[in-house]
């Protein structure tokens, strides 16, 4: 800090005692409107994610094809980031927040119309095509929402606010969860006919859930086989329930819509010019050359990967390793995004005291330890493991960004296309390990859906190496 001309060497002012004193606010109060609004937003992609999560499973019952395959509803999830990320950055700049807000938003409300269309066909690929669009306009969402967040008061509080906005985010998970598991898997079909079968052979009883699992998949096969129209019909009513909470989404995302579309958000980045190509390279080049960021991009993709192969197989795991059904597996994982939302305020908390590299390092290394367990010990036990590991998760999407994205300025919009196209995590991995749980187990002697959390592990371990690189290298 330098000394004004009216002050005195070695006397400082009382301005600057009340600066050294002072810590910046996490909020400041102009900006509690524009938050809590910008805030509403983050519920609404956690929804998506985890309605869509058990859509793995019950799309594989319902159109009779592999895990692999049932897989790349994820893939086309996801992808939609690697797509729009960047086209979007460029889009935010050249108008503004809150033009990249109302057009992710209409992306959303019609990629969940077009579920629509793709029930009454009863097509696998036009479900894709309805979740990519979707997942569009998530991608235009979190590109603005996270660095418009951070851009909402001083640089010191970024990653705390941003942490505290993200906190919205596992509501919207729940709710997502809670509607996957009361009015989709807990309605569909072909589950009740999966529950018929288990009661018709109580032989079952004695075989390895994994065994079971097996026995009722090939039970669906046969009966599509003997009655197709009558399984046809059950596809039909089953593809009417998985459309109904996407319908309701559209519906309450418009409702949003009009409500940005008449409110004014303040401007915190200028959009004065277009960016030109010249900018857009010299903007790139800063990004490559900024060894924090580069590191933070891998981690977000790694991160992103583990979060959703956690979330999504845990039904695989409940059903092939613990015996239970698609809808008890979901409680479990509502289970898991309850601890993670509680997790996260703590660590918002704890984020007062330690250093977020720190903290990024030492949940990473618990996540390593958790997943262990849920490859080794099965059960209830393992299950328990991979719900703790959401506890480790909590903190790391938003530190991850908050860390790479520290003092960009202009910049932020563009560096966080490339950390929202590191969600494209999300659309390699799952289809990685749904291939694991479909080919023979890597470990002698345990299932295959155990084994395949190798992959979290891995990303684990990435992360904990960023952590520790940003705490020792970075000081962040």
């Amino acid at each position: 800090m330098s000394t004004s001309a009216n002050e005195t060497i070695g006397e400082p002012s009382t301005a600057n005692n009340e600066d050294q004193s002072s810590k910046p606010k996490i909020l400041e109060a102009q900006y509690i409107v524009p938050f809590i609004l910008v805030a509403s937003l983050f519920p609404l992609w956690g929804f998506a994610n985890d309605i869509t999560n058990p859509l793995v499973k019950a799309f594989k019952d319902i159109f009779l094809i592999s895990n692999a395959q049932s897989s790349l509803v994820q893939f086309a999830f996801y992808l939609g980031y690697g797509v729009m990320a960047i086209p979007a950055a460029i889009f935010i700049r050249r108008f503004s927040y809150k033009s990249g807000i109302l057009l992710g938003l209409g992306l959303y409300a019609t990629g969940a119309l077009l579920f629509l269309p793709a029930s009454i066909t009863m097509e696998f690929n036009y479900f894709l095509a309805a979740l990519w669009i979707l997942t569009c306009g998530l991608a235009l969402l979190e590109t603005t929402a996270n660095p418009y967040v951070l851009s909402m008061g001083h640089p010191d509080t970024s990653t705390q606010r941003l942490n505290l906005a993200q906190a919205f985010n596992p509501i919207g998970s729940l709710t997502g969860m809670f509607v996957a598991s009361n009015y989709i898997l807990g309605e569909l079909k072909v589950e009740e006919f999966r529950l018929a079968e288990k009661a018709a052979n109580p032989e079952y009883a004695n075989m390895l859930p994994s065994v079971v699992d097996g026995k009722l998949t090939q039970a669906i096969q046969d009966f599509s086989v003997a009655e197709p129209a009558a399984h046809q019909a059950m596809q039909a009513a089953d593809l009417v329930t998985v459309r109904g909470p996407y319908i309701a989404i559209a519906v309450v995302v418009g409702i949003l819509f009009l409500v940005f579309l008449f409110n004014k958000l303040p401007k915190t980045i200028s959009n004065d010019h277009p960016l030109t190509l010249k900018e857009l390279k010299e903007t790139f080049g800063r990004l490559i050359a900024n060894k924090c960021y580069l590191e933070g991009v891998l981690a977000q993709a790694f991160y992103v990967g583990a979060q959703i192969m956690c979330w999504t197989f845990i039904i695989h795991y409940g059903m092939t390793s613990v015996g239970l059904t698609a809808a008890e597996s979901q409680q479990y994982n509502m289970i898991a995004m309850g601890v993670f939302l509680a997790s996260r305020f703590i660590c918002i908390f704890l984020l007062s005291f330690v250093r977020p590299g720190q903290l990024l390092m030492l949940l990473a290394a618990g996540g390593f330890a958790l997943s262990l367990g849920t490859i080794f010990l099965g059960g209830y036990t393992g299950l328990y493991c991979l719900i703790g590991i959401s506890i480790c998760m909590s903190l790391m999407f938003p530190t991850i960004y908050g860390i790479a994205l520290k003092g960009m300025g202009d910049d932020a919009s563009l560096a966080s296309a490339g950390l929202v196209m590191a969600i494209v995590g999300g659309a390699l991995m799952p289809p990685l390990q749904a291939s694991m749980i479909d080919a023979a187990p890597i470990i002698e002697g345990i299932p295959s859906v155990q084994t395949s959390f190798v992959l979290p592990l891995i990303c684990f371990i990435v992360i904990c190496i960023f952590g520790y690189r940003a705490h020792n290298k970075y000081k962040v």
